[in-house]
């Protein structure tokens, strides 16, 4: 694509998440989030194969659904009571509709179907900033209508964390795969976000960091689906060495990163009288935990002739520069030992 073309597109995604973080009026929020789905289309079309361009079809299509379904709610709301404010949203009606309008952009569960089948036709890269930047304007919506409907939360909470776990355990395609694991952590965001909403943006920081590493990975790799992640002992043996510390990290294990947001989300939660739920999100942690280990298994512990199936991609120099992978991977594995610190962070 042309670097020009490319400039003003990325211009255009950075404008889109500005308005709606800098917006207080639902037109100005619904506006930042249309500019922000129209400047990522082209990059997802961008390679003219058949499967990017259904699955931008796929993706135009739910986000435009996202975004009527969000307009007519806040008009609505304006209807109701006069107001058109984003921290006035008082009646039950409009709350809950917008509230199910930002899951479905997000691909949260059961509006989640379309993430797995989308980030499946992409390239790494944009699916990359479909996992992490895409998901800032509808969370900083999401963090400004608190007070919320609790129930409803939970409810999606729970069942991401669930569909999130049990749908990447069947899955051999890493992008899909990675689809569900970003599922399962935005049920464990949307979980604890009535709760603490520091806590919920310190999860989405966590997971930004430790999705930025495992895609970096893949991409060093060019690797799509399990049988492939085989080969990469021969090509990076450093990053193959790492990776499985990534994807451990992703899944939540201590003594990594990816621990530390589990921990005070599940300590938040006991806090909140909520044992019972705060016990299931665990064990809804394990099934994505499973997943993890299958991919960790199949590029350390597989030697490439034994595994009939994958075939050696020819190895040609990769131009990706090292030094955002190599900062990523020391933030998703070393950064437990300052929890406390980011702890007192959160609550000044």
């Amino acid at each position: 694509m042309n670097p020009y073309i490319l400039a003003v597109l990325f211009f255009g995604l950075g404008l889109g998440t500005t308005i709606t973080f800098a917006s207080s009026h639902w037109l100005l929020a619904w506006m930042g989030l249309e500019i922000n789905t129209l400047a990522i289309i082209p990059l997802m079309a961008q390679h003219h194969h058949p499967r990017a361009v259904e699955a931008t079809t796929k993706y135009f299509l739910t986000q435009a659904t996202a975004a009527a379904m969000l307009l007519f709610a806040s008009t609505t709301n304006a209807w109701l009571t006069g107001q058109w404010d984003i921290q006035q949203m008082t009646h039950p009606l409009p709350t809950t509709m917008i509230t199910l309008a930002l899951a479905l952009k997000i691909g949260l569960a059961p509006m989640h179907s379309w993430l797995p089948e989308v980030l499946q036709g992409l390239d790494l890269t944009t699916g990359l900033i479909l996992s992490t930047w895409q998901k800032l304007a509808p969370f900083a919506l999401f963090l400004q209508l608190q007070p919320n409907n609790p129930t409803l939360l939970i409810m999606l909470g729970l069942t991401s964390t669930l569909i999130g776990g049990w749908g990447g355990l069947n899955q051999t395609q890493l992008r899909k795969i990675l689809a569900y694991s970003s599922i399962a952590h935005l049920g464990w965001m949307t979980l604890i976000i009535q709760f603490s909403p520091s806590l919920t943006f310190l999860t989405l920081i966590t997971y930004f960091v430790m999705t930025f590493s495992t895609f970096l990975v893949f991409k060093i790799n060019k690797a799509t689906n399990v049988n492939s992640l085989a080969t990469s002992w021969t090509k990076t043996p450093v990053i193959t060495s790492l990776a499985p510390l990534i994807l451990l990290s992703l899944g939540g294990l201590p003594p990594l990163t990816g621990f530390m947001p589990k921990w005070l989300i599940l300590q938040e939660l006991t806090k909140q009288d909520l044992p019972v739920l705060a016990t299931f999100a665990a064990l809804t942690a394990l099934l994505s935990l499973y997943f993890y280990l299958r991919l960790s298994y199949a590029m350390t512990l597989t030697m490439f002739p034994n595994n009939l199936t994958g075939t050696a991609p020819w190895r040609f120099y990769t131009p990706q520069l090292n030094l955002p992978l190599a900062i990523s991977t020391s933030a998703t594995i070393l950064l437990l030992p300052l929890t406390p610190a980011i702890t007192a962070l959160l609550t000044l």
